[in-house]
C-alpha cells in the first residue's frame, strides 16, 4: 500500500474547484498537510471569497474515505492573508518522529516547501472594495434577529417568530448566520446535507418554514475558524445560491455581538429591520445597546426590543418571579426610543423544545410563552408595515 501522505495527495487531486475547474492540489489550495502514525490528518485549505464553501466538506470527505485515516481537521484560511509561496525545493529525507506530525507538505508533490518571510518594505495591499448591497426581492422582508451577547435566547426567539409567522399563513425562510455556532439544525429538528438542483442549494423544511444553516454542511464537532472574507462569502452564497422560492419574510439568526456577520449581512443586501433580544440584567442590556447602535449606524431600522427570560411564573400561585431582575428591556427601549415588543417568560418547556427540535409555538401553543412569541411576530409585521407599507 502507498504511504498515507501519497494517498492523501492523490485523493485531493480528484477534488476540483468548480469555480476554476482545477483540482485543489494543482491550484495550490492545500497547504501544510500533516499526519500522525495513528491516522490523524490536518491541513490548511486556502478558500478565496469567490470559492464555493462546500469545498471544505469535499476535501474532508476525500481524506476520510482513505483507509487508515482516523480523524481529519481542515483549517480554512483566506489566500489574501497568506504569504506568497516560494519556489519548490527538493524534499528532505528526514523521517517524522513516531506519534508526531510529519513535516508539512504542499502542492502535488509530497516534498516540503519553504515558507516565505514577509518583506518589510513591500507596498501595502489596497483595502478590499466594499461590495454594493444586492436586492433579493424574492426573499420578501429581511429581518435580522440579533443580540449584544450570547445566552439570551436569540435563536429561540428567531425560530419561534419564524414558526409563528408560518402559522399566520406567511411564506417564511430562516437563515443561520451564526457561522461559528449554528443552532438552527438542533432547534428545528432538521439535520441533513441539502441537495443541489440546477446549481441551487435546496433548503430543508420544518414547521412550514425553509431553513438553511452552515450546520448542514460541516461536521457537528468541527470548529469554524473563519475570518471575515469567508463569513461574507458564506452569507452571500446562502442569499443568492439557495432556492428559497418566493417568501414573505426572511429571518436571519445572527451571532452574538457586532462583528463580521452583522457587517457582512448589511453589506450583502438590504435588511428591512432588526429585532434586538436581551434579558433583564444590566450586563445584557448594555451589550444589546451596542447592537442597537450598530444597526442604526448602518441604516437598518430597529423594529423593537424583545426581553427574554423576563420572569418565571410560579406554578402554584401564578405570580411572576423576577429571576434575572426587572425592567432591563423597558429601560433599553426607552433609552433608544424604541418599542418593547415583547416580554417572554422563563419557561422550561422552551429549553426542552430547543433541545428536541420542537419550538414552543408549535409544541405548547396555549402556553403563555407561546402566546407572547406569537404576539411578537404580529408586532414585527405591524412595525414593518408602518415603515414600508403593506
Amino acid at each position: 500500500m502507498q504511504p498515507l501522505m501519497e494517498r492523501i495527495t492523490g485523493a485531493l487531486a480528484a477534488v476540483r474547484n468548480p469555480r476554476t475547474g482545477a483540482d485543489v492540489m494543482a491550484a495550490d489550495m492545500v497547504r501544510d498537510i500533516a499526519t500522525t502514525v495513528d491516522g490523524k490528518v490536518r491541513l490548511t485549505l486556502l478558500l478565496a471569497a469567490d470559492d464555493d464553501a462546500t469545498l471544505v466538506r469535499d476535501v474532508r470527505q476525500a481524506i476520510e474515505s482513505l483507509s487508515g485515516v482516523s480523524d481529519v481537521r481542515v483549517d480554512v484560511r483566506d489566500p489574501a492573508q497568506t504569504e506568497p509561496t516560494p519556489a519548490r525545493r527538493a524534499p528532505t529525507a528526514a523521517p517524522p518522529a513516531m506519534n508526531q506530525p510529519q513535516a508539512p507538505a504542499r502542492g502535488a508533490a509530497t516534498g516540503g516547501m519553504g515558507r516565505a518571510l514577509p518583506v518589510m518594505d513591500a507596498a501595502p495591499k489596497a483595502p478590499p472594495k466594499v461590495p454594493e448591497p444586492v436586492a433579493y426581492p424574492q426573499l420578501g422582508r429581511i429581518i435580522a434577529v440579533s443580540s449584544g451577547k450570547g445566552g439570551v435566547g436569540k435563536s429561540t426567539v428567531a425560530v419561534n417568530i419564524a414558526v409563528a409567522l408560518a402559522k399566520m399563513g406567511k411564506r417564511v425562510g430562516i437563515m443561520d448566520a451564526d457561522i461559528y455556532g449554528p443552532n438552527l439544525p438542533l432547534m428545528l429538528g432538521v439535520d441533513a446535507a441539502p441537495s443541489v438542483v440546477d446549481e441551487k442549494i435546496i433548503p430543508l423544511e420544518a414547521y412550514g418554514i425553509k431553513v438553511m444553516s452552515i450546520g448542514f454542511l460541516i461536521e457537528k464537532e468541527q470548529p469554524a475558524i473563519w475570518r471575515g472574507p469567508i463569513v461574507m462569502k458564506i452569507l452571500t452564497q446562502f442569499l443568492k445560491d439557495v432556492a428559497w422560492g418566493q417568501l414573505d419574510y426572511f429571518l436571519v439568526d445572527m451571532p452574538p455581538g457586532t462583528g463580521d456577520a452583522q457587517l457582512s449581512l448589511v453589506q450583502a443586501t438590504q435588511v428591512h429591520g432588526a429585532v434586538i433580544v436581551t434579558t433583564p440584567q444590566q450586563v445584557s442590556v448594555g451589550d444589546a445597546l451596542r447592537g442597537v447602535k450598530m444597526f442604526e449606524r448602518t441604516a437598518v431600522p430597529v423594529l423593537g426590543i424583545v426581553e427574554n427570560m423576563s420572569y418565571f411564573e410560579n406554578p402554584e400561585t401564578g405570580k411572576p418571579i423576577a429571576v434575572f431582575g426587572t425592567g432591563g428591556g423597558a429601560r433599553l427601549a426607552q433609552e433608544c426610543n424604541l418599542p418593547l415588543i415583547g416580554q417572554v417568560p422563563l419557561d422550561p418547556r422552551i429549553q426542552e423544545g430547543g433541545d428536541t427540535g420542537r419550538p414552543i409555538v408549535d409544541a405548547e401553543p396555549t402556553s403563555r410563552a407561546a402566546k407572547e412569541l406569537e404576539a411578537i411576530a404580529q408586532r414585527v409585521v405591524e412595525r414593518l408595515v408602518s415603515i414600508y407599507g403593506s
